[in-house]
């Protein structure tokens, strides 16, 4: 499977962005979805992961729950990321990722496909 990142962009702290993972191929409701970002100079860290479903178990990282929102269309072969609350340490390029497992994860090993990741920018 192909995915295809975008909806990044420049945001004053506190405002919200919407990131999309579109994906090709028509199997997508075969993969949990994952997203990942690295700020600079630091290793590459869990977001946010969704089962196969729209209505699948969630899960997400300690530093973004309760500001974001991750899901699922599978009709349109898409993954969101739905960021209210930005702050400026969410600063980093973010990946959407497709995991073939039986299971969730939050290691990135574990996924077998990635985006090319876009840039989140939070000004202060």
């Amino acid at each position: 499977v192909q995915l295809q990142a975008s909806g990044g962009g420049l945001v004053q702290a506190g405002g919200s962005l919407r990131l999309s993972c579109a994906a090709s191929g028509r199997t997508f409701n075969s993969y949990r979805m994952g997203w990942f970002r690295q700020a600079p100079g630091k290793e590459r860290d869990f977001v946010a992961h969704i089962g196969f479903w729209s209505e699948s178990f969630t899960y997400y990282a300690d530093s973004v729950k309760g500001r974001f929102t991750i899901s699922r269309d599978n009709a349109k072969n898409t993954v969101y990321l739905q960021m209210n609350s930005l702050k400026p340490e969410d600063t980093a390029v973010y990946y959407c990722a497709a995991n073939s497992r039986t299971y969730g994860s939050v290691r990135s090993s574990e996924y077998d496909y990635w985006g090319q990741g876009t840039q989140v920018t939070v000004s202060s």
